[in-house]
């Protein structure tokens, strides 16, 4: 059982608007879970209707790839904040003090130079279909807000990037070994005890 890392939290502006953009984050993640179940209950109603009556959902395909954007970058900006992408923990989690708030604060500043990169160039990618009419092949679904689902979500993950961009230079600046709005790496004895400790209130 996963559990979330450790954010920790004060009183200062930072940690305010951490808190508060989580919520829009939790928000756009429930979106996306929400676009996942609704893909079940299609995929059900298009298997069971051609079983039965012979009659699939028409434009099945077409409702499945317009959910794809929703369901694989609505969420993204909320696992960024958790620190669940994919990472080097094995390395980074050898550093401490300076070294380490340096080199987070490094890695986010790169991913939010690649996010700004990929926003531009997927609004681009939204503009066009909506300037030509793009649409699906099958039922002509309009591709046009699927393909604006992606520069949204980046955009949120980019303003967590920046948060968590002041977190690091916050916590490099006073060697902070307790920043509040960033993910916290902890010791594979420290994320065993809270699972143990999670499942033990779940009995």
């Amino acid at each position: 059982m996963a559990l979330d890392p450790t954010i920790l939290s004060d009183d200062s502006y930072l940690s305010r608007f951490d808190r508060f953009f989580h919520r829009a984050e939790a928000v756009l993640a429930f979106a996306g879970g929400l676009m996942i179940f609704l893909l079940v209950l299609l995929a059900s109603a298009n298997i069971l209707g051609r079983w039965f009556f012979s009659m699939p959902v028409s434009g099945y395909i077409d409702w499945v790839e317009q959910a794809m954007a929703g369901i694989a970058f609505l969420g993204i900006a909320y696992t960024q904040r958790l620190g669940g992408h994919i990472r080097m923990d094995i390395f980074v989690g050898a550093l401490h003090g300076r070294w380490l708030w340096f080199t987070e604060l490094l890695s986010t500043l790169i991913m939010l130079l690649v996010t700004l990169v990929l926003i531009y160039g997927s609004y681009l990618h939204f503009y066009r279909a909506y300037e030509i009419g793009d649409s699906s092949l099958d039922i002509d679904l309009p591709t046009w807000p699927a393909k604006l689902i992606v520069p949204l979500a980046l955009s949120v993950l980019a303003l967590r990037l920046i948060l968590q961009i002041w977190g690091y230079v916050r916590a490099l600046i006073e060697n902070n070994h307790s920043p509040v709005a960033v993910p916290l790496i902890e010791d594979v004895a420290t994320v065993a005890a809270r699972e143990a400790d999670a499942l033990g209130e779940q009995k």
